[in-house]
């Protein structure tokens, strides 16, 4: 399995993530939804559906992390991290997406079938970043500050390793005032 890590920054009312987004190609191989929930479930995501596809405009989660696993098909995603970038997800393909991160389909096969899950089976909400003012932004970014690094990978089980090492919002502005940035 190859992991791909993905960065981002607030853009506007998005206001993405200090945790990468992780992109676990060939994660779950032959996909199949029954396979992907089981293993979902078996690491502790769980409140799962299944879907052909995921919403075709931008929107993000304040509420909840959240994985997305390709389990027939393919499917294209706008997402708002690395400064915008399309990916294309294959059968067996998980992305673990931290909330904050705005994502919309654009593109999939007429077969398309994705199976989502939240770490501890929490409920998620439906944020668009173009639809937000200032205060409504605001609050959403509080609480996403409040949740936790989920327990496991909803893929391999294993801790969080990515997140539990991305700076604390703290440590990313004394990087950018050390950078010149600030």
């Amino acid at each position: 399995m190859e992991t791909e890590r993905h960065t981002s920054r607030p853009q506007g009312h998005v206001p993405n993530s200090r945790f990468p987004l992780l992109i676990h190609r060939g994660a779950i191989p032959g996909g199949g939804a029954g396979r992907v929930r089981d293993v979902f479930r078996r690491n502790g995501w769980t409140n799962n559906w299944e879907y052909p596809g995921i919403y075709d405009y931008a929107h993000f989660h304040s509420t909840t992390h959240e994985c997305l696993g390709v389990a027939r098909g393919w499917i294209e995603l706008d997402l708002s991290v690395s400064g915008g970038i399309r990916v294309r997800l294959e059968v067996g393909d998980v992305v673990v997406m931290p909330a904050g991160v705005s994502h919309a389909m654009v593109d999939g096969g007429d077969d398309v079938l994705f199976v989502g899950g939240y770490p501890d089976g929490r409920d998620w909400d439906n944020m668009r970043g173009d639809r937000l003012d200032d205060l409504a932004a605001r609050e959403a970014a509080k609480r996403i500050m409040m949740l936790p690094i989920p327990a496991r990978d909803p893929v391999t089980g294993e801790a969080m390793q990515d997140w539990i090492d991305a700076p604390s919002s703290v440590d990313v502005g004394l990087n950018a005032f050390r950078d010149g940035l600030g």
